[in-house]
């Protein structure tokens, strides 16, 4: 396919997601399905200016005035891969397969700078977000999400039970499917990172190094998430939002297999992929729970050292790995998930014993679930005082974290402009 097609084809994508209200790597999919002339570049290609166009869609809205699949792909060359318009009239009538010559008003409106323009076009987020992320960035709200609206490197967690992160690094160098050597995570002492250009492609889960249990996809923010709960072993641990197990895993891995670590998720079919995974990490001290007549927890009342509340959330803090959801948010959602976090608190609330700690995260960048969750919870619960986050760092020996993050009233927010990670939130409760 040429350029000019590929383009076309990415509006035809963008078009089906939008007026079926689909998810664009289904829409993308049904395409390659229908299409089966287009080749694996072609997809990627196609899948490129799909997602690209979704980073810079407020931007694209904002220059040429309008809501449509393309005027989101024409945005997407201006200002997201930086064509000259030149170049972006050259791929319009490139032949009968391509998205039609440009009108006017388009060339018009890509040959100029987006200049004073709102925040929320800067940042290409939302507009009604706009009040929710100067509460948490003020002036440098566009600057932080336009780093959001860039694409994401992919990160993995050396599995230090089974290798070494040089190791991993050097076993995966010699993989076919990577063009460059992976770094090491700058803040993670368990990270690899392999830059987007060859992460986005990169099949993981076929690698002999994943299937031995070496190494789990698991984003930088994430994994420092893990870290800073500060679990030791011989520690009764409990994550209570435990999900697919991803911060399970690490927690085990930091206990050295040797504690006792509670893995509840109420929701049987998200925490189902656990047991999979326990088993190819080769992690053996993890109970494994779900709700089932109410009962499932109370064995560990007021026992545990440490209770990890990974809390539902929007998920704002990963737009840069799925840039749709972005667009799909609501005042809704963010009601829905404050009920579901104080749920999930009041879960982990009875078990934690005297002096010992609720860490609480999310992947998100919004105020509204993170510490103003805290807040209330606080309110509410008059057994427990909040660990100035400071204090908790220097304790662990991460006090130069604070420079890589923004501290809030309660906690610290990663996010990709401060750390290069993904935006996770990070605060510490303790019960009296």
């Amino acid at each position: 396919m040429r350029d000019g097609a590929r383009v076309q084809a990415a509006i035809e994508v963008l078009t089906d997601s939008a007026e079926h209200h689909r998810p664009p790597a289904l829409s993308l999919r049904d395409w390659a399905v229908r299409h089966r002339f287009a080749g694996s570049k072609d997809r990627s290609a196609i899948g490129d200016i799909v997602f690209m166009a979704l980073r810079v869609r407020a931007m694209s809205e904002f220059a040429l005035e309008a809501e449509t699949p393309r005027a989101w792909a024409l945005g997407a060359l201006k200002f997201g891969f930086s064509y000259e318009i030149e170049k972006i009239q050259e791929l319009a009538v490139e032949n009968e397969h391509s998205f039609g010559a440009l009108s006017l008003e388009e060339i018009e409106a890509l040959s100029k700078p987006v200049s004073d323009a709102p925040h929320f076009v800067l940042g290409n987020y939302p507009d009604w977000l706009d009040e929710s992320l100067e509460r948490i960035f003020g002036e440098n709200r566009a600057v932080e999400m336009a780093a959001m609206a860039k694409p994401a490197p992919l990160d993995l967690r050396a599995n230090v039970l089974k290798i070494n992160r040089d190791d991993l690094i050097t076993e995966l160098s010699t993989s076919p499917k990577l063009t460059q050597k992976p770094d090491a995570t700058a803040l993670s002492p368990w990270g690899v990172r392999i830059p987007w250009g060859n992460g986005k492609n990169f099949p993981w889960a076929t690698e002999f190094s994943y299937l031995k249990g070496e190494f789990e996809v698991q984003d930088e923010a994430s994994q420092l998430v893990a870290l800073l709960t500060g679990v030791k072993e011989g520690m009764l641990i409990a994550d209570v939002c435990a999900g697919a197990g991803g911060k399970t895993l690490a927690l085990a891995m930091m206990a050295n297999n040797n504690a006792k670590i509670i893995a509840y998720d109420k929701d049987q079919n998200r925490i189902a992929p656990i047991f999979e995974r326990l088993t190819r990490a080769g992690v053996t001290c993890v109970d494994v729970r779900t709700q089932r007549r109410g009962h499932e927890l109370e064995d560990i009342n007021g026992k545990c050292d440490i209770v990890l509340v990974d809390a539902p959330c929007t998920g704002s803090g990963t737009w840069r790995r799925a840039p749709d959801t972005k667009w799909r948010i609501s005042p809704q959602n963010i009601e829905t998930r404050q009920n579901n976090q104080q749920e999930a608190l009041s879960i982990a609330a009875p078990l934690v014993k005297s002096g010992s700690l609720i860490a609480y995260a999310t992947c998100s960048v919004l105020p509204e679930e993170n510490d103003d969750t805290i807040g209330k919870f606080l309110e509410n619960n008059s057994e427990f005082t909040l660990k100035p986050i400071d204090k908790h760092l220097e304790e662990l020996g991460f006090s130069h974290l604070l420079e890589k993050c923004h501290k809030t009233k309660y906690g610290i927010q990663f996010t990709p402009y401060k750390s290069n990670t993904d935006g996770f939130y990070f605060a510490v409760i303790e019960k009296n």
